[in-house]
């Protein structure tokens, strides 16, 4: 128990024989239940997690492999059935250092937010070293995940060391949830659909021997594709469905104009090419709606980042009285 929560430790794990058993030995003291779900590893996970004695060790196998997202998934229903108050997401590779356990916990235990993530890049200096490919496309995937999450003062998105309050997994939609690399990023989509207050911790990373699965080729269509949805499915709901705000009138006919004003442009340009000469009326039919649609857009982005769920919201857990 930690300030009066119940903390569960979500260990998803796949072909993780050689590190899991660190996981478990280095787990803090006030992590009550420590939940892995072998993702149907080929090898010796889950006869390691077996051979354990720690006796707040839940094992999960799945019998078909769902990703790392389906894994958490299982072990977040599976810790709240045990009654966990906080819910942690530990890597099964033993590259989240259990030592910063307390900064995230801090944060969702007493200081009211219902989700907390870490952020490896919380300083210049924690770049040093990543290649520059590695870089650029954090800073994109960090870029786009804030526009369709709406989480504009988060950073490094893909970090999964986070920590959540039970009572918000409860209304997260947990079936509808991205199964695969892609979670985390679904997940904080949800999240602002419900307008959980969110905070980045600054944690730096344990980078150890293992080699990525992750196959670009296959995972940036799927990310663009479910930030794409998740934009416009979160705009419909906090922005139109729920309570009609000026964003969506603004987002629609800002982009409405833009697009308009655009492709006026590009006729125009093709009748310049064609020396055919742009009288100052076509021009004005291209330029006007181009600079209203951007100003539309600017302000229905200077709106969305001003309705970044940021501010604590939530009571802090009651801690259990001292026996003297």
């Amino acid at each position: 128990m930690y300030n009066g929560a119940r903390i569960a430790a979500v260990v998803p794990a796949y072909k993780e024989e050689k590190m899991i058993s660190e996981v478990i030995d280095t787990m803090p003291e006030f992590v009550d239940h420590i939940v892995i779900i072998d993702d149907h590893s080929p090898d010796g996970t889950s006869a390691v997690v077996q051979a354990s004695t720690d006796d707040r060790v839940v094992l999960i196998r799945h019998e078909v492999n769902q990703g790392v997202g389906g894994a958490i998934i299982t072990g977040h229903r599976a810790a709240i059935e045990l009654g966990a108050d906080v819910n942690v997401i530990m890597a099964g590779d033993a590259q989240m250092d259990p030592a910063y356990l307390p900064a995230l916990l801090d944060h969702v235990t007493t200081e009211g937010y219902g989700f907390a993530k870490a952020n490896r890049f919380f300083a210049p200096e924690s770049f040093h070293g990543m290649p520059r490919y590695r870089i650029f496309g954090n800073i994109v995937l960090s870029f786009m995940t804030k526009l369709a999450s709406g989480y504009w003062h988060l950073f490094d998105p893909q970090n999964g060391y986070t920590a959540i309050r039970t009572d918000v997994l409860r209304r997260v939609p947990l079936d509808n949830v991205a199964r695969r690399y892609s979670f985390e990023n679904d997940l904080l989509i949800h999240l602002n659909i419900l307008q959980v207050p969110a905070v980045d911790v600054p944690i730096p990373a344990v980078y150890g021997e293992e080699v990525s699965s992750i196959r670009l080729g296959r995972v940036v269509p799927e990310l663009l594709s479910l930030l794409t949805r998740g934009f416009w499915r979160r705009i419909w709901y906090r922005y139109v469905l729920w309570s009609f705000s000026p964003i969506a009138l603004l987002l629609v006919l800002g982009m409405i104009l833009f697009l308009f004003g655009f492709g006026v442009a590009i006729w125009v340009c093709f009748q310049v090419a064609a020396s055919v000469v742009a009288t100052a009326a076509t021009v004005m039919l291209a330029a006007l709606p181009l600079m209203l649609g951007t100003q539309m857009l600017i302000s229905a982005l200077q709106l969305d980042i001003q309705a970044s769920p940021s501010t604590p919201s939530y009571l802090p857990f009651e801690r259990e009285p001292d026996i003297t």
